[in-house]
């Protein structure tokens, strides 16, 4: 993770964001939304010691907050936050193919790669969407195992279940 924070400018704050789960890091410059990661993704320490600055109040990180506070309580479904995601070409594209899956839908990690021109390409797919930055909101919380098992995620299972079925839940109103 200290490649990610090394990565932010030195204009970003941050704050936190509660989920019934979790607790989120939401990242920020003045411009984009850099990072949504998972308390189990970061230590606390590397963190601070980048010398991000605490900020709620930040115009990008208040209009993530209400926006995740929507999509908790069912009043959204798709965001429209302003995002720097860095990461490799393939990153890009994986990450790119993620924002495509509807809400309250989820494919596999093979779907993902055929989607991406090679099925072939599953393990390439898991290990980028690992490298997500900004998760549910680029929303790798959706791709499951080939056999409908829940697999891998950087916020833990329990969390990717909780996004899962408030999606559904919301889609069999």
């Amino acid at each position: 993770m200290k490649r990610l924070f090394e990565s932010f400018p030195t204009n970003a704050k941050y704050c936190f964001y509660q989920t019934k789960v979790n607790q989120l890091l939401l990242v920020a410059c003045d411009d984009y939304l850099r990072a949504i990661l998972h308390s189990s993704n970061y230590e606390m320490d590397d963190f601070l010691s980048y010398g991000l600055k605490e900020d709620g109040s930040n115009t990008i990180l208040s209009k993530t907050s209400l926006q995740l506070d929507q999509y908790v309580s069912g009043d959204r479904t798709e965001f429209d936050i302003p995002m720097f995601l860095e990461g490799t070409e393939f990153q890009q594209s994986a990450w790119k193919a993620l924002t495509t899956i509807e809400y309250g839908k989820t494919i596999s990690y093979q779907d993902q790669a055929i989607r991406l021109g090679d099925a072939k390409k599953c393990r390439a797919v898991g290990m980028a969407n690992g490298k997500n930055p900004i998760s549910i909101i680029v929303p790798c919380h959706r791709v499951i195992a080939k056999n409908g098992n829940l697999q891998g995620y950087g916020g833990g299972l329990d969390m990717k279940q909780y996004l899962l079925d408030l999606e559904k839940a919301d889609c069999a109103i």
